[in-house]
């Protein structure tokens, strides 16, 4: 493993990954399903997988209880990422991905996740003191399940602001609104969740979206804002410039992921000392990788070196 500024990942709801196809998806009829893939997901956990992936090395913080939280560890294992494990009473979620062969289309459907004790929660904060990536990041990315104040990420910029850590937060709704009122150093909403965070009725344009950004940097509410457009690309707002990158042509295979990946590798090459500009390129070239993988699999390197290489001749 490549030697970089320590990186520590945060996932408060953690999720088994099943994914597995289908002829066709339709009510009220058994369906068949072909051949079943089992991950450790859940945003901050996918983070580390990327990292990992492209070379880095991090601690994955999550909680677990359950059955499912059993059958959890053995793929973290298999996976070779280095955790930090908080036990929780409730059973650790599932989400269940289905390809359907004679469309294309993806189902997914994702489960609510335990409800979480204030004494467990409060042993997430213990363990992440205890972990703290002092000089370099700390990654709470994912949702947060029922028991969680929405202000728990913002206690997370509190502790950060104090110790010399850069937090970066990938949520939505109050979770998200309550982390940036504490100031963050990154967030990567996507463009439905940069709107519902400012208020927008309506969908807004490129320009709209970019302005918002804008204001929120301004503002000092987040250092840098990674808004990812999907199949439009990726925009990067800093207080000192405005980056876009096209999306790669790739051929898609799931979707699933495809974030996580991006923002590992962006704090990933941020560690390493590498500028903003080539942090955000080695980002889109993973997130394009690993929409080309099936199901829940994420990037492999070297498909985000050559997407890396197209991107910067483009």
């Amino acid at each position: 493993m490549a030697v970089h500024a320590p990186i520590v990942t945060l996932t408060m709801n953690p999720a088994l990954d099943v994914s597995s196809t289908a002829d066709r998806v339709v009510p009220e009829h058994k369906l068949r399903c072909g051949p079943s893939r089992f991950d450790p997901g859940g945003g901050g956990v996918n983070v580390s997988r990327a990292i990992r992936n492209l070379g880095g090395s991090s601690i994955a913080v999550y909680p677990l209880g359950g059955p499912t939280g059993q059958a959890y560890r053995g793929f973290i294992e298999e996976a070779g990422l280095v955790t930090r494990v908080i036990t929780i009473a409730g059973n650790t979620r599932e989400s269940f991905t289905v390809d359907e062969l004679s469309t294309g289309d993806q189902f997914r459907f994702v489960l609510q996740g335990p409800t979480m004790r204030e004494p467990e929660w409060r042993a997430c904060l213990s363990v992440i003191a205890d972990e703290l990536p002092v000089g370099g990041f700390l990654v709470a990315s994912g949702s947060l399940p029922p028991g969680v104040p929405d202000d728990f990420y913002a206690m997370l910029a509190s502790i950060s602001a104090d110790h010399d850590v850069r937090l970066v937060v990938d949520a939505s709704g109050r979770a998200l609104r309550r982390a940036l009122e504490a100031g963050v150093f990154l967030i990567k909403p996507s463009r439905d969740e940069l709107a519902e965070l400012v208020g927008a009725d309506g969908e807004l344009d490129e320009a709209e979206l970019v302005e918002a950004a804008g204001v929120l940097v301004a503002s000092g509410r987040a250092e840098v804002v990674a808004l990812t457009l999907g199949g439009r690309g990726a925009v990067l707002v800093t207080p000192d410039e405005v980056l876009r990158l096209p999306t790669p042509r790739v051929r898609v295979a799931s979707a699933v992921g495809a974030g996580d990946a991006f923002l590992g590798a962006l704090v990933l090459r941020l560690a390493q000392g590498r500028t903003i500009g080539e942090a955000f390129r080695t980002a889109v070239a993973a997130g394009s990788a690993t929409a080309m993988q099936p199901a829940t699999e994420l990037c492999r390197p070297e498909d985000v070196a050559r997407l890396e290489a197209d991107l910067a001749v483009a």
